[in-house]
């Protein structure tokens, strides 16, 4: 069965939504508050790069956001959360959302991007694990969890430790 999601920039009527979102799909609220902070954080929000999925009804079912981070001195962006209702999991919400945002993050003129993730999961969208060109983070992870991208061959990767907006508590 071939499903077709919409994908648009979040708007403010969809925070309870989008945090339904992520109560549901993680164990804990961690996530759910962490969006909610980051939406509180104007040096690290952009309410263009904070995209929802709904389905052929209009109902949400997955979201995901990109927000400022630095790796090293460079601006970059840190895809975090990415979110699916579990009924809708591995119908191709999450895809969606993640090509929507690296595209709108593109669009916007932003260079890099990090990802704290499944090694299986994000490579397909062009992410590579970030050791292999500098980049850590000052808090333990396995090293094929962190993984970047540049969106722009003409801006390689920076190396560095990637710092993350304060309400990521890292």
């Amino acid at each position: 069965m071939t499903h077709t999601w919409l994908v648009r920039a979040e708007t403010g009527t969809d925070a309870a939504a989008v945090r339904g979102v992520d109560l549901a799909a993680f164990p804990t609220s961690e996530e759910a508050d962490l969006v909610a902070a980051l939406r509180a954080d104007p040096g690290a929000w952009f309410g263009d790069l904070a995209l929802v999925a709904e389905d052929a009804r209009g109902v949400l079912v997955g979201h995901a956001v990109l927000t400022r981070c630095h790796i090293g001195a460079a601006p970059a962006l840190a895809l975090a959360p990415v979110a699916v209702l579990p009924d809708h999991q591995d119908q191709g919400v999450g895809t969606a959302l993640v090509r929507a945002a690296l595209a709108a993050a593109a669009e916007r003129g932003e260079h890099h991007v990090v990802v704290l993730g499944h090694p299986s999961y994000y490579p397909r969208f062009g992410f590579f694990r970030a050791s292999a060109y500098g980049i850590r983070v000052n808090f333990d992870v396995p090293d094929e969890a962190l993984m970047a991208l540049t969106l722009d061959p003409a801006h390689p990767l920076p190396s560095g430790t990637v710092r993350y907006a304060a309400p990521f508590g890292v």
